[in-house]
């Protein structure tokens, strides 16, 4: 059984917990941060109805301060998290198992590498005792399985410890290799990647469009609808339910000050797309691109080169886009390996899983080496 000092309840809130305890674990991540996560209870985008219900798990000192955390969720679906599980469901669910409810360890609908077990550097001991209550859940609560997703480097050291599935991706990022300006990053790529950015560039100057960046302080309700518009219409575009409101975008652009920006399009004096950003002292996180009108350039202007320039600007080091796409390889942004961890009850299951495991592991370094083919920096 779990330690006096481990609390997990379901049902339970971030929100009820200390803010300043919790961020002081998130290590500036702004999608384990406090503000992110409340946000997303207070405005419904998780709760019962939306199939995340949380249950973020806690480990306390003897005074009672947080010495390690979790955001959890009981998930009666596998939609927006991004370490895709579906062929595994089915698998449980022609066995008669059963696949949810679930027990997910992530930043719901943000598939952004950093810590999930929250102070795991800290506290080692704590975070093995957190995964041990995690996985106590899962076998008590008899539930299917467990999985912290885009975990950290230091996470997936507890979770290799404590047994757990790896599982590995690949994300495209770019870095700052300590270029003078845009034109000292586009001198390091090959002739015809650096060719093909400037043709891109070109193409949106041309056809007339203007871009600002507005920080969360800064914008009107006229821009904070906007950034809705765009992201409902994203996901009217593909068919997918969207997850995020209004009112969430609200209190995290007031929550999350200057480090929330908003990169916005218009157009004959009319906004029509934009994209959203996180950042912190280090990195920047690109998230949430949407666009009123069919705008193919400017895509890649809006959630590509305007990053990448903020970053040159601001001394960032690193920018993490989202999630997918190989076209970002030629536009400078290069393959990192991320990390996913699984706990499956049934054993049957858990061999199963662990022999697909394996043979996707293989399948994805063969793949990389595909990747390193596209590679823009190549000699």
């Amino acid at each position: 059984m779990t330690s006096k000092a481990i609390e997990f309840k379901p049902q339970r809130s971030v929100v009820a917990l200390p803010a300043t305890e919790w961020n002081a674990l998130a290590a500036a991540n702004p999608f384990v941060d406090w503000h992110f996560l409340s946000a997303l209870e207070v405005h419904h985008c998780v709760g019962q109805r939306s199939g995340w219900l949380p249950c973020p798990a806690t480990h306390a000192d003897p005074d009672g301060k947080l010495q390690c955390a979790a955001p959890a969720y009981l998930k009666y679906h596998s939609h927006g998290e991004f370490v895709f599980d579906w062929a595994w469901a089915r698998a449980a669910e022609g066995a008669g198992l059963g696949w949810y409810p679930k027990l997910l360890v992530g930043a719901p609908f943000s598939p952004v590498p950093g810590p999930r077990l929250l102070g795991a550097d800290r506290h080692p001991e704590a975070a093995l005792k957190l995964v041990q209550a995690l996985q106590d859940q899962v076998d008590d609560g008899g539930l299917s399985s467990a999985a912290v997703n885009f975990c950290s480097e230091i996470d997936a050291q507890v979770l290799q410890q404590a047994g757990w599935l790896r599982r590995f991706d690949w994300q495209f990022h770019w870095h700052n290799a300590g270029y003078r300006d845009f034109e000292d990053f586009l001198s390091r790529l090959q002739r015809k990647a650096r060719k093909n950015i400037r043709a891109e560039r070109r193409k949106v100057a041309q056809q007339g469009w203007q871009i600002r960046w507005v920080e969360g302080p800064d914008l009107s309700e006229r821009e904070l609808v906007l950034v809705e518009r765009c992201y409902l219409s994203t996901f009217g575009l593909y068919g997918n339910r969207p997850s995020l409101n209004l009112a969430f975008f609200r209190q995290v652009a007031r929550s999350f000050g200057a480090k929330f920006l908003v990169c916005i399009a218009s157009r004959d004096q009319r906004d029509r797309a934009c994209a959203v950003f996180w950042r912190n002292n280090t990195h920047l996180y690109g998230r949430y691109w949407g666009s009123l009108e069919d705008t193919r350039d400017l895509h890649f202007e809006v959630c590509y080169y305007q990053g990448i320039e903020y970053c040159l600007a601001n001394g960032l080091s690193w920018f993490e886009p989202g999630a997918q796409g190989e076209h970002k390889i030629r536009r400078g942004f290069l393959p990192v390996r991320t990390h996913s961890f699984h706990y499956i009850r049934h054993p049957g299951l858990r061999r199963a899983i662990a022999r697909y495991l394996h043979a996707e592991s293989q399948a994805l370094m063969q793949y990389r080496d595909q990747l390193e083919r596209l590679n823009p920096f190549a000699e």
